[in-house]
């Protein structure tokens, strides 16, 4: 028995596009905000850039909601604060371990978070995943691999907690997979940036770093919009798909990335760029090339069924065994 049944029926192919789409859209403003944090001062810690990012967040939902409304009325409370618990320890074992290890080594322990979406999805939805999604989920961690120039690290902590950053990441996007059914996008980042506030506030109270100037409170407003628009675009894109589906749209992150710093950063085009975005770009397509095939398969085996053609049967008839057997 699963702990959280939910319909895992295909998509409408419209209703992936859109999932695709919001899921693109979201890893952008990600790849804007990571921008946005690299240009910050050093000064600024990990729990100053966490204080502004989620209570700016939290007074921008705020004054969303409106004043006669109660922000925090959802569905499902226990599973919002055990989803914004998570999201949470995720931001902070990977902010550590990219103190601790090479950004490149951090990153690609962070993005295998989809293979653990995917035993997620299965263990608690019972979601299938066919042998070809799961060959594309292994050529994107070859392909981020090779993108960020992977090599091992002796700094066994920082490993740890970057693997610890993806598998409670990858717990998170299971869990918004889940509340997205009876709740909308802003009350699952609301609780995101209330557990995140409470997270970051001690250690911010403790020796707070304010803007100084008009750039870095233009920065520091930046962080807010980027967040607030990536996390309500992402949990937005997870009512059009599965999970771990949504998980691997995201890695498109790391392309994005890597694209800007080449863009903007002078960071010099490579073989590994070119390989890997390919890699990782690829398999999204490809699994939405094995979707649209599953799709027409399942659409042809029900045409060609011989109860295709036979009529609806009247609903006496038709109801299911008392005896509790079916």
């Amino acid at each position: 028995m699963h702990l959280f049944p939910l319909n895992t029926c295909n998509f409408h192919p419209k209703q992936r596009t859109l999932a695709i789409l919001l899921m693109l859209a979201a890893a952008s403003l990600f790849t804007c905000l990571n921008l946005i944090i690299d240009l910050l001062e050093s000064h600024f810690r990990i729990w100053d850039i966490g204080f502004y990012r989620f209570f700016g967040g939290l007074v921008l939902l705020f004054i969303l909601s409106g004043r006669h409304h109660n922000p925090y009325r959802g569905n499902h409370t226990r599973l919002l604060l055990i989803r914004g618990i998570c999201g949470s320890v995720a931001f902070l074992s990977l902010v550590s371990s990219i103190r601790l290890l090479p950004v490149s080594t951090a990153l690609v322990h962070f993005y295998t978070f989809p293979a653990f979406a995917a035993i997620f999805s299965a263990v608690l939805f019972g979601e299938r995943i066919s042998r070809a999604a799961l060959m594309c989920i292994a050529v994107v961690l070859i392909g981020i691999s090779i993108l960020f120039d992977f090599t091992l690290s002796a700094n066994l902590l920082g490993q740890l907690l970057a693997i610890n950053g993806a598998v409670f990441a990858g717990l998170t996007i299971v869990l918004i997979r889940r509340l997205k059914a009876n709740n909308n996008a802003a009350i699952i980042y609301l609780y995101f940036c209330t557990l995140g506030l409470i997270v970051c506030l001690p250690m911010y109270l403790q020796s707070p770093v304010f803007p100084a100037d008009g750039k870095e409170w233009l920065l520091c407003s930046g962080i807010v919009l980027t967040s607030l628009a990536a996390q309500l675009a992402m949990n937005q894109g997870f009512a059009y798909c599965r999970s771990w589906e949504g998980g691997l749209f995201m890695t498109s992150e790391a392309v994005f990335t890597a694209a800007a710093g080449i863009m903007l950063l002078g960071d010099p085009l490579s073989w590994r760029f070119l390989t890997g975005g390919v890699l990782i770009l690829g398999s999204v397509v490809a699994m939405n090339f094995v979707k649209d095939h599953q799709q027409t398969q399942l659409a042809h085996a029900a045409g060609s069924s011989p109860a295709a053609g036979r009529p609806v049967a009247s609903a006496a008839s038709a109801k299911e065994p008392e005896d509790g057997t079916h």
